[in-house]
């Protein structure tokens, strides 16, 4: 319990100072770096920044407050951005969330604030903060935000966004409300009781409104407190208008890449509750060491270090600092002595020139087996220091007292038994099955954390001067890549063995066997055991007991299952199967999923190896179908899984090829916003319709687009949507041959769709154009422009903002054979 604190102590640390928690193996800072973090230990306040989804933060004023204010700052964003769209691969939901975790994680280390969560999960678009609270658990994430604060003891909240129609999104709107209620419940001892087990009441200053003006959208006026945010810092060498475009640049899934700013740049308030500042932000809030009964000798102490600090010799403020360390450990146990005790413990592993590391050789271990554990340590200064212990996981005391002298490496081996009781690294917010809207914490003490606390780490303990010091690290994976150099990556702790499927959906028609293979992996040594497929109610597979006997870590068997449902298709449905292994009298149900990208971590989870037999009235006309890559879908590979031979199609095939080959061509979501061929495919795309070819071009947003001739006949793209995936559809011509060819499309086609409807919806469109449907949000009007059918010389064109790229993933069963329609639509 003692290793959890204090490595979730340092991790905070890391965070607060701006630093990579796990992408360095220790603080690095140069001298400069030192006389800012020392400037900032002479500062006691602290500002939450509060707003709904990753992206909606102003990175200028986060960082204007971290490293020119030296407040401490944070940014709590209520979700993870799980239900937006992806322009850097074809993850979705949870899997996006992942990445825009890890993005906002790069943004703070830029920005210097820390990043913090709610449970609450993106489910996507919302119209208004009334919809959003039928799906949100409202009073549980009322609670995380009380939470948050009561933790963080924030002197001032600001929000982004106001608490009603001008935050143009029923998340924004919301996070505003959850705000401005959760700053007086966080006072009140009545509300959340719970939490008084570990923390204590909370009243801010005041809460604020930081007013913007976006697009034609203008909410600042004179009269509203302002302050002018466009300093340069020559500690950073950068103006803080730089430093917000690098941060907010780390949002690429997004898309998000901004140019610099340079220059004066003021930012507006609006109070919402306590009273108005009139010269600062924390005005009538006391940021010296005054605050604290008998922080006076810390504060005369740290303005003597910063007046003698050099930064020739950071080394010589080591002194100092050891004696602020001694007056802090004597005054009494609170927020604002710890939070600064770790501080001035960080400054003096800096000055004093302290490497440390731990690490595996392997990238994964299985808790019960051994594992190779190294510490690295140097002292790169003339500070005198000793090692004293250093403890493993599951071996105290794995290394014994040595000095560390000047410059010399230090490198100690162990072989240790990992725990059996190590959790596996699985996100904790998607260690439980959640509903929509709100994910499952089963431990408090997480709420708010953006990631894991390492698992496994090693505490050493050493003597700096005459002061003893204990610090962490957490045990990474580091190797070495020919061609970028020393790789870190989180230590993976993963189960003995895992499956993985290679298609997540499985269509049927009929009831004819499919066969599913069945890759297992080892995660360790002599691992075997039984597998089977645990079935829904309906199908069978007759070889469903099969043995595997993987005798060295990372080898690997494929096994095969023909499932087949019992009766024929009679109706629409959709189910999961789930793969069972055994080995050594346990069950196992992971599979193993990494996302990988270069402006990230690498990203570890364990899911269910699951997939989805979806049984579906089904027929399709042609075969062969082209595909022209977007922003990322996986709407090919489902295609692949009703029969089509799906071929990815470029330039040479589209400017020299034999597009006529295609039954169909597809174009993926949001190509014409990604790539700039497009605009010189387009015309070759027209001939082929032309020629009597069928194009199907899926959502894109409204700008900005490589092209705006998106089709044969004029039309432009709206933000028009509806986001209740269950709102009523309508026909709006029953006789349109979209509805009847070759499958009779109904009303419960729509049925057990996700998310939304659809998105980006078509306005201004020719005559020429039929309008198969119309749909709207309840109290709207009823939308046309979902979906555009014309034809066009002796082919067919259509566009649809239907999102299909959510529902084929998911095996809807009605989504596959509307889209099948609209192939083969004549």
């Amino acid at each position: 319990m003692f290793i959890r604190r204090t490595t979730a102590l340092v991790l905070i640390l890391l965070a607060a100072l701006g630093l990579p928690a796990l992408a360095q193996p220790s603080p690095v800072w140069n001298a400069a770096d030192i006389k800012l973090q020392l400037k900032k230990l002479d500062t006691l306040a602290s500002v939450l920044y509060i707003a709904a989804h990753p992206d909606d933060e102003n990175t200028r004023l986060l960082g204007y407050l971290a490293k020119e204010k030296l407040y401490r700052t944070g940014y709590l964003s209520l979700t993870r951005g799980d239900g937006g769209q992806n322009l850097v691969g074809n993850e979705q939901s949870e899997l996006l969330g992942l990445i825009r975790t890890q993005e906002l994680l790069a943004a703070r280390r830029i920005d210097g604030a820390e990043q913090f969560f709610t449970r609450a999960q993106d489910f996507g678009f919302s119209k208004n903060p009334q919809e959003t609270f039928t799906i949100w658990n409202r009073e549980q994430i009322l609670g995380d935000v009380v939470y948050m604060i009561r933790k963080f003891q924030p002197d001032v909240i600001i929000c982004r966004f106001p608490a009603d129609s001008r935050a143009g999104h029923g998340h924004h709107t919301a996070s505003a409300m959850l705000a401005e209620e959760a700053y007086t419940a966080a006072a009140d001892p009545k509300r959340f009781p719970e939490q008084l087990k570990v923390l204590k009441p909370w009243q801010a200053k005041r809460i604020l409104w930081n007013t913007f003006n976006f697009g034609s959208v203008n909410t600042t006026a004179d009269d509203q407190f302002k302050m002018d945010v466009g300093a340069f810092n020559p500690l950073l060498g950068k103006g803080f208008g730089e430093i917000a475009a690098e941060s907010r640049s780390q949002h690429k899934s997004q898309g998000f890449g901004v140019a610099a700013s340079r220059g004066s740049s003021q930012e507006y308030f609006l109070t919402i509750k306590g009273n108005t500042p009139k010269n600062s932000l924390l005005d009538d809030v006391n940021t010296s060491w005054t605050r604290i009964p008998g922080g006076n000798k810390v504060g005369a102490l740290v303005d003597a270090a910063l007046n003698a600090y050099n930064m020739e010799d950071p080394a010589a403020s080591v002194p100092a600092l050891l004696e602020i360390r001694r007056a802090i450990q004597a005054l009494p146990d609170g927020y604002w002595r710890n939070l600064k005790l770790k501080e001035t413990e960080q400054l003096i592993y800096a000055c004093a020139g302290l490497w440390a590391e731990a690490y595996s050789t392997s990238p994964t271990v299985v808790p019960g087996n051994n594992m190779e554990a190294t510490v690295q340590l140097i002292n790169r200064g003339p500070v005198k220091i000793a090692l004293q212990q250093v403890d493993l996981p599951g071996k105290k005391d794995a290394v014994g007292q040595q000095p560390l002298a000047f410059n010399k490496f230090t490198s100690l081996s162990q072989t240790i038994q990992v725990p059996a009781n190590t959790p596996e690294s699985q996100p904790y917010w998607l260690a439980e099955a959640h509903p929509v809207g709100t994910y499952i914490i089963t431990d408090p003490s997480l709420v708010g954390n953006p990631e894991n606390i390492p698992a496994l780490q090693a505490v050493i303990r050493l003597t700096i001067g005459d002061q003893d010091f204990t610090l962490s690290r957490p045990l990474q994976y580091k190797y070495t890549d020919p061609v970028k150099g020393e790789i870190y990556q989180p230590l993976v702790i993963a189960p003995p063995v895992v499956a993985d499927l290679s298609n997540q959906v499985y269509i049927f028609t009929d009831t004819k066997p499919q066969s599913v293979p069945v890759k297992l992996r080892a995660m360790a040594d002599n691992t075997q055991g039984t597998v089977r497929l645990q079935l829904p109610a309906g199908f069978t597979a007759v070889n469903n007991s099969q043995p595997f006997n993987l005798k060295q870590k990372g080898d690997e068997t494929e096994l095969r299952f023909e499932i087949k449902p019992i009766k024929g298709v009679a109706e629409n449905h959709a189910d999961t199967f789930t793969v069972v292994m055994t080995t050594n009298g346990k069950e196992y149900t992971q599979s193993l999923q990494q996302i990988r990208y270069d402006h990230i971590p690498l990203i570890t989870l364990f899911p269910p190896a699951q997939a989805r037999l979806v049984s579906v009235n089904l027929k399709h006309n042609g075969n062969r179908l082209g595909y022209i890559s977007g922003a990322g879908d996986m709407v090919a590979a489902s295609l692949r899984q009703v029969g089509y031979d799906v071929t990815e199609v470029g330039e040479k095939d589209i400017m020299g090829g034999n597009l006529q080959q295609y039954d169909a061509i597809i174009t993926g979501v949001r190509a014409y916003n990604v790539n700039a061929r497009m605009k010189y495919w387009q015309p070759r795309l027209m001939e082929y319709v032309k020629s009597g070819g069928k194009l199907i071009i899926q959502y894109n947003v409204n700008g900005p687009l490589v092209t705006s001739d998106l089709g044969p006949y004029p039309f432009a793209l709206s933000r028009d949507r509806v986001t209740d995936e269950n709102a009523p559809v309508q026909f709006n011509d029953p006789k349109d041959p979209v509805l009847h060819y070759p499958n009779e499309i109904t009303a419960a086609d729509f049925n057990g769709w996700v998310q939304e409807r659809g998105l980006y919806y078509t306005v201004d469109a020719d005559k020429a154009y039929d309008k198969p449907f119309r749909m709207n949000d309840k109290g709207e009007a009823p939308l046309d422009g979902s979906t555009l059918v014309a034809h066009y010389g002796k082919g067919c064109y259509v566009y649809t903002g239907l999102s299909f790229f959510r529902q084929l993933p998911a095996g809807v069963p009605g989504a596959y054979r509307l889209f099948v329609n609209l192939i083969s639509v004549k």
